[in-house]
C-alpha cells in the first residue's frame, strides 16, 4: 500500500485530517500535519503518532524520526476542498508560471469554482486556474 493513503486513512480513521505529509530523502524522517474543525492538541498529535508508529511495525515501514503537528496558522492549501473551506481568509498563492512576469500573490480567497480560484487583490480580483498554483498558504491575522 502507498505510504500516503496509509496515513491519509490512519488519521482519517482516528477522526482526523491529513493536511500535508513530507519525507526526507531516503524517508528516514516523516512529518504529518493534521487538522480536525476543533483545531489539534498536544494530545491530539500523540494519539495518531502513537497509532502510525504501530502500523508502520505492521507494515514494515522503515524510518527513524516521525514527526506529527498541526498544520499552523499559516496552514498550506493543498486540496480543492481548502480553497472552499478558507473562503474569505487572506491566502499567498505561488503559481508555477508567471502571470505577467508574476508569480506570488496576496489576497482574499474567494473560494474554487470549476477548477478556478478566485483571488480579490489590490488590483481586483483574479481567477487563477488550480492546477496553476504550486503553493498556498494562510495569512495569519494578529
Amino acid at each position: 500500500m502507498e505510504l500516503l493513503k496509509l496515513i491519509e486513512q490512519t488519521a482519517e480513521g482516528l477522526g482526523y485530517e491529513l493536511v500535508d505529509f513530507e519525507t526526507s530523502p531516503r524517508g528516514r524522517l516523516m512529518r504529518v500535519f493534521i487538522d480536525s474543525p476543533n483545531g489539534i492538541t498536544v494530545d491530539d498529535c500523540a494519539t495518531v503518532s502513537n497509532q502510525l508508529t504501530r502500523i508502520f511495525e505492521v507494515e514494515n515501514v522503515e524510518y527513524d524520526r516521525l514527526e506529527v503537528s498541526s498544520p499552523g496558522l499559516d496552514r498550506a492549501l493543498k486540496k480543492p476542498a481548502d480553497f472552499e473551506r478558507f473562503a474569505g481568509q487572506e491566502v499567498q498563492v505561488r503559481l508555477a508560471m508567471p502571470i505577467s512576469n508574476q508569480r506570488n500573490f496576496a489576497g482574499v480567497l474567494q473560494g474554487l469554482k470549476d477548477g478556478v480560484v478566485t483571488l480579490e487583490t489590490e488590483k481586483g480580483s483574479m481567477a487563477i486556474p488550480f492546477e496553476d498554483i504550486e503553493k498556498a498558504r494562510l495569512v495569519p491575522r494578529f
